[in-house]
């Protein structure tokens, strides 16, 4: 009988990083392989109109130089049988939810990273089996019970891991040790390690360091001199070390916002309101939805040509009210952007977020007697979306055609709520 007890570390830990491949096009394809598998599809933003931007795509799509972030336009020209697939978030929520599920029969100790990936720390799994035995059946019960490929990255610490799931893609499985670092991995460029972007391998570069393994031999000093309390964690990482545990408490949100890509260029200042004004009334409704108060708000902003700007204001009170958080984005708006200017996306985050039960407004005379009413309405308006849809009560300054309107339909949005579900699930890990 094999003794499974050899294959754990005394001291230390066993890391997963699991990640569904192509997840979008992967999901849509185990939902109607007749119409998806195999075949070159693309998740698009707008699909009806051929414009907008490449979500993600799937494999065969990506073989013939389909990437994500790539205009819907370019892509069709590349691949004209092209299969494009408008975006259904519900539908990819249920699928994570239940390859997450999975994922917590195997140990508690789980931490979500987006929709379609997560770590794992299996150091208390040797009932399950061996590490590589685990990730073989966790990648088996993946593929046969949700139809889903998925790469899964088995190693001593959460940055290993990442970067061996990487490694074997799709439907692959890596072991990483940190013996292994020097070969696998120093020959490879800075901007391949995970953590650094392409900034800081560019400022790297400066230095003279463009290898891994340069980074791993490099002075701490001057790392240090460069990139401040970074640097030594650098040196750190391209030696393979990091010690940052699996993270499987739900924490407090640091940030609520969403972002809307619009199908065309807009320049009219009212069509900007409408827009910001729905984008202020999700947010607001998320953040009620987790009992908390912002006091800032930024607005992004980005071109034609993708150049993205953010502009941010503290406002005097916390605030859950959508009105407050719309009038001030509307006010950097005006502020920083020239008028008749040309936007392609626009976004509301609110952040400096506080438990709303435990925070203490101080309100002046005219609000103290308007708070309460604000609230009831809130409170009111909060009841009817919830048992009869995001639709059910509206401004008439927010209906229109542009996809700020989407934002309301949980079918079809994405990209920031995708992790809110993640928030109010309850895991079973019994």
């Amino acid at each position: 009988m094999k003794d499974v007890h050899r294959y754990y570390p005394v001291s230390g830990r066993v890391i997963l990083h699991i990640d569904m491949n192509a997840f979008y096009c992967s999901v849509h394809a185990a939902e109607e392989p007749e119409l998806y598998r195999g075949k070159a599809c693309a998740v698009s933003g707008s699909v009806e109109q051929r414009k907008g931007i490449i979500v993600t795509s799937s494999y065969e799509a990506r073989r013939r130089g389909i990437r994500t972030g790539m205009r819907v336009s370019e892509a069709v020209g590349r691949c004209p049988d092209l299969i494009l697939i408008k975006p259904n978030f519900a539908l990819y929520r249920k699928y994570s939810e239940n390859f997450l599920r999975m994922v917590y029969e195997y140990t508690p100790l789980v931490e979500p990273v987006s929709i379609d990936e997560c770590f794992a720390d299996i150091t208390g799994s040797k009932q399950f089996g061996t590490p590589l035995e685990i990730a073989q059946r966790l990648q088996e019960r993946i593929g046969k019970e949700l139809s889903l490929p998925c790469s899964i990255g088995v190693a001593p610490n959460k940055l290993l891991a990442k970067m061996a799931s990487d490694m074997k893609k799709p439907n692959g499985i890596t072991v990483l040790r940190k013996r292994d670092v020097p070969q696998v991995l120093w020959h490879r460029p800075c901007a391949e390690l995970f953590g650094i972007g392409q900034k800081t391998a560019a400022k790297l570069k400066k230095l003279g360091i463009t290898t891994i393994g340069q980074l791993a031999a490099a002075d701490e000093k001057l790392l240090q001199m460069h990139f401040g309390i970074a640097g030594p964690d650098l040196k750190r990482s391209a030696n393979g070390l990091n010690d940052t545990p699996v993270k499987s408490e739900k924490e407090p949100s640091k940030s609520i916002g969403h972002t809307t890509t619009l199908p065309k260029d807009v320049e009219r200042r009212e069509d900007v309101r409408r827009i910001f004004l729905n984008l202020a009334d999700q947010v607001a409704r998320r953040l009620r939805r987790q009992g908390l108060l912002a006091q800032v708000v930024q607005i992004t902003i980005r071109e034609p040509n993708m150049k993205t700007y953010t502009r941010s204001v503290t406002m005097s009170e916390p605030s859950d009210n959508s009105q407050d958080f719309f009038a001030k984005a509307l006010e950097l708006y005006d502020k920083h952007w020239p008028e008749g200017k040309p936007v392609r996306l626009l976004g509301v985050t609110l952040q400096s977020l506080t438990d709303k039960e435990h925070s203490q407004v101080q309100l002046d005379l005219f609000d103290y007697e308007q708070a309460p009413k604000k609230e009831a309405l809130n409170e009111a308006m909060d009841r009817l979306r919830d048992k009869f849809g995001e639709s059910a009560v509206l401004t008439a300054g927010m209906l229109g055609d542009d996809p700020s309107s989407l934002l309301r339909d949980h079918k079809s949005r994405g990209t920031s709520l995708q992790k809110d579900f993640l928030k109010s699930m309850e895991w079973d890990s019994e």
